[in-house]
Formats: C-alpha cells, sequence, structure tokens
C-alpha cells in the first residue's frame, strides 16, 4: 500500500475507535498490507520481535489469532484511512479467578513514534478489561526495549518484577522486566 493510498473499507468491524486510530480483529484478507508493513519494519523491530513477512507465515500467525480462544489479536488503524499501524495481540488469556492475558505487540515503521499505538493500546486495555472480561494485562519487556518500556509505563503499567532468561527470542534466552495493568489501576 503506497503513502497516499485511497481510503480502503475495513475488512473486519471496528471494536473501539479514539482521535486516531481504531482496533479491529485480524482477517486473513490483510495478508499484503501486513506482510508489507512488517518487511519495511524488519530494522526497527530487530532483535525484538519477527512478525510474519510472507502471506504463509501470515495466514498461520492471524489463523491463530482468530481461531484460539485463549488469544485475541487487535489491529491498530489510522483513521479514516484504515491502514494498519501496528499490532496488539492478548496471548495466553485465562479465564476462571485469574482472567489474565499477556500483551505482544509492535509498531509498524510508518507509525513509529507518532503516538499511534499509545492510542491504540488504550483502547485494547478498555476492550480486555470491558468485552473480553480480564481483570489483568502483563507485557514481559527486554529491559533495553526503552520505547516498548515507554508504551507500557504511558498506559499505566506498572514495573512488578524481573525474570531472567524468560524468552527465547533471537536465538538466546532473554531476559524481560514484568509489567502490569489491572482493571482497578484505569481512571474511572
Amino acid at each position: 500500500m503506497s503513502e497516499h493510498a485511497e481510503p480502503r473499507p475495513t475488512p473486519t468491524p471496528v471494536l473501539a475507535a479514539g482521535q486516531r486510530t481504531a482496533i479491529r480483529h485480524f482477517s486473513h484478507d490483510d495478508a499484503g498490507e501486513f506482510t508489507t508493513a512488517a518487511e519495511r519494519s524488519t530494522a526497527l523491530h530487530h532483535p525484538w520481535l519477527f512478525p510474519p513477512l510472507t502471506a504463509e507465515a501470515y495466514t498461520a500467525y492471524a489463523g491463530t489469532l482468530i481461531e484460539d480462544p485463549a488469544r485475541a489479536g487487535f489491529l491498530v488503524c489510522e483513521r479514516p484511512s484504515g491502514r494498519i499501524a501496528g499490532f496488539i495481540n492478548v496471548n495466553n488469556i485465562v479465564a476462571g479467578a485469574f482472567r489474565c492475558g499477556a500483551l505482544g505487540y509492535g509498531a509498524f515503521a510508518h507509525a513509529a513514534g507518532r503516538g499511534l499505538m499509545g492510542e491504540g493500546l488504550g483502547l485494547v486495555v478498555r476492550h480486555a478489561f470491558g468485552p473480553m472480561g480480564l481483570h489483568r494485562l502483563e507485557a514481559n519487556i527486554q529491559p533495553r526495549n526503552t520505547a516498548s518500556i515507554g508504551l507500557v509505563r504511558a498506559a499505566g503499567f506498572r514495573l512488578e518484577g524481573f525474570s531472567p532468561d524468560f524468552l527465547f527470542i533471537d536465538g538466546a534466552w532473554r531476559d524481560h522486566e514484568r509489567w502490569a495493568l489491572t482493571s482497578e489501576m484505569l481512571p474511572a
């Protein structure tokens, strides 16, 4: 999709909208736009995350977000164009007394540093604590990933601890800081 592309219809319904962004679920029809944006964002993402870069990889990735009840994927889209700015996934959703999910997210290069992901994260948090019925969201972040830490800190997450050798990323076990937000921490 070019920088000056015409607005296109949104393939899946908008779940929530802010001033500059809206969130919606992934669809299989987003493969081309998503993978093109991911490919153009490789330098931004490395060494923190590795979103799918091919249509086949996207199909598998989106399929788990669409079909697995323990995961919910959200695309953060610019308004009014609908262009995908990034993604925020709620993974490892546990119901019952825990009612928790773990966040995974990434901005695309054309949207980085513009505040779009901050607004999108606020929309996802409200959706998770509202319609999804969650009580707690967690984000595990490598300590040198200052942009990611800034995103969750600005959203009101609190630092809860440090986990050495927590996740296997980019060929090695990586330390992570544990950040969390509960529904009681949100402003009224």
